[in-house]
């Protein structure tokens, strides 16, 4: 297979460890801390896990361990969407392994959980595992969707395990899968099958942290990434000077994202959901507020700027919100009576006779296009599937017909052409920043010190991500201190919460107290390209939002 300068060279990388990690394997042991519990929910996640609640944080220091050269055979799974680093965590888990006993054995189950369910594996050595080190991508088994939930799925998981000897599981995913996670490993502390289970934080969104998990992998690459994509708009859009761009960017459920990459490159717009819910912002005052910066750049005769707007935004604005959640009910009720409608008009006009009268208006205002993405396929929850509805589009012809009536009422004097854009799979599996390399290398290697610590229904957990990777600290924490109970198709079910943007956070203050002169302003920084080698300060600095958020 013909392969690329650079990937030839990423091969060399060597990814940098937590100074305990760098140590003889065998002679690192687990401490112990204190005991941990969920922030609410407590006696719910308690009943729900007997066996697994309460557990204490672990971190690793010099020591004896009696059992770490035992032979193992250990299962990896990739769960969800694809992230940079994911090959890293795989390969430090297999280095960890051979460090440890040069007998012990990887299997990777292919095509994420359904793998395990249909007992497909490979088995991954070395010279399989080596063409990618340090690239991006989920390639070296694949990944998928499908949810370890069943106790028939949790029976098959363990059939399949004790066949082939698995003594662990290895769960790469999002706050589903590593809730997945926590519930096999709880289950099978139940069944007494002897058969761990380790989670690693794996998301682009981001929305997977807290003060344990200062970042999820994949976050630092995705955003650098897509801030060179928005850094190169913005200099073509300040040289033709004749564009507004709206940039859509990834993150369903929390703005991270678009956070970090308004911090990279200071566009003159920036939605963040969180605060369009705490604001309780009508999609018509988005409208006006955008409409009125791009009045205020035009009369200073800058006809052009950058607007970035999270996927999930939609979902922040009230009326919206509960558009989607009655849209969301009707169609689980009536899905047969609507599923035999062919036409899209006649569909729109089906659901909006079913409204509520407040719905009704909220969704005769939106495009027609809009409505028939919110009238597409349902997500696995049943939801709308969000990242389906273009809201750059939405919200670029909504501004523009508001700048039109502007113009004609005689308040607006300039010049509007947009463009839109939609920066999602470009991120996922690009070439991991040295920073991913080193924390994923770090959190695979970091689990297989938990499996051989004997614990089960932990996360891996690498902290202190500011610093140089030398003084890195690795441990563990128990997943079930990160739940809480949501209602999940009209059930309450236990999930990992997921983390917003804090609007109390340094990140978002900064950002707060800066967005009024980028508006009017042209203060564009232009990131470039992620750089592998040079100082550290550019090849192996961190995301802005974790600089912030730690006090840098």
């Amino acid at each position: 297979m013909e392969i690329s300068p650079l990937q030839q060279l990423r091969h060399g990388y060597e990814p940098k460890l937590p100074k305990i990690l760098s140590e003889d394997i065998t002679t690192i042991t687990a401490v112990y801390g204190e005991k941990t519990a969920p922030k609410r929910d407590q006696d719910s996640i308690k009943a729900l896990f007997p066996h697994t609640y309460g557990k204490s944080r672990v971190s690793f220091a010099k020591g004896t361990n009696a059992t770490i050269a035992e032979k193992r055979n250990v299962g990896v799974i990739l769960s969800g969407g694809q992230a940079p680093g994911g090959h890293n965590v795989i390969s430090g888990l297999f280095d960890a392994m051979k460090a440890a006993n040069p007998d012990n054995q990887l299997y990777g189950f292919k095509g994420g959980p359904s793998g395990i369910l249909e007992d497909s594996y490979t088995i991954i050595d070395r010279d399989y595992l080596d063409p990618f080190r340090n690239t991006g991508g989920f390639d070296i088994i694949g990944s998928g969707r499908t949810k370890l939930e069943t106790r028939d799925q949790f029976e098959r998981c363990a059939e399949v395990c004790l066949s082939h000897d698995i003594k662990a599981l290895v769960i790469i995913g999002g706050d589903d899968s590593n809730t997945n996670a926590a519930v096999l490993a709880e289950y099978f502390l139940e069944k007494r099958y002897p058969i761990q289970v380790i989670g690693c934080p794996k998301t682009i969104d981001g929305d997977l942290k807290n003060e344990f998990i200062e970042i999820s992998f994949g976050f630092d690459t995705a955003t650098k990434t897509y801030s060179e994509l928005i850094g190169n708009i913005a200099r073509d859009s300040n040289s033709a000077k004749k564009y507004w761009h709206f940039i859509k960017v990834m993150g369903r459920s929390a703005s991270h994202i678009a956070l970090e990459c308004a911090l990279e490159t200071q566009p003159n717009i920036c939605l963040i959901g969180e605060e369009v819910a705490a604001k309780k912002q009508s999609l018509k005052s988005i409208v006006d507020e955008m409409a009125q910066v791009i009045s205020a750049r035009a009369e200073k005769g800058l006809n052009f700027g950058i607007a970035i707007i999270p996927e999930g935004v939609i979902e922040f604005i009230p009326e919206i919100k509960v558009l989607i959640s009655e849209v969301n009910d009707l169609l689980a009720k009536e899905a047969e009576a609507f599923n035999t409608i062919s036409k899209g008009n006649e569909k729109i006009d089906f659901v909006a006779a079913r409204l509520s009268e407040a719905s009704a208006d909220a969704f005769s205002i939106l495009p027609t296009s809009i409505k028939e993405q919110l009238l597409m396929d349902r997500d696995p929850h049943g939801n709308v599937q969000v990242s389906r509805i273009e809201t750059d589009k939405l919200l670029a012809e909504m501004v523009e017909s508001r700048l039109a009536k502007m113009k004609r009422e005689g308040n607006y004097r300039g010049k509007f052409s947009s463009m839109t854009h939609f920066f999602g799979y470009e991120g996922r599996c690009a070439f991991p920043t040295n920073f991913d390399s080193d924390y994923c290398y770090s959190l695979g290697y970091n689990a297989f010190l938990l499996i051989a610590s004997g614990l089960t229904g932990y996360i891996s957990s690498v902290t202190g991500l500011t610093k140089a990777a030398h003084h890195w600290h690795a441990g563990g924490i128990p997943i079930t201190m990160m739940m809480n109970i949501e209602v999940r198709h009209g059930e309450p079910k236990p999930v990992i919460e997921k983390a917003l943007v804090d609007l109390e956070g340094e990140p978002f203050k900064y950002f707060a107290s800066q967005r009024q002169a980028w508006a009017i302003e042209t203060a564009f920084v232009y990131p470039g390209a992620i750089q592998y080698f040079g100082p550290a300060e550019v090849s192996d600095r961190t995301t802005v939002t974790l600089a912030l958020e730690q006090g840098m």
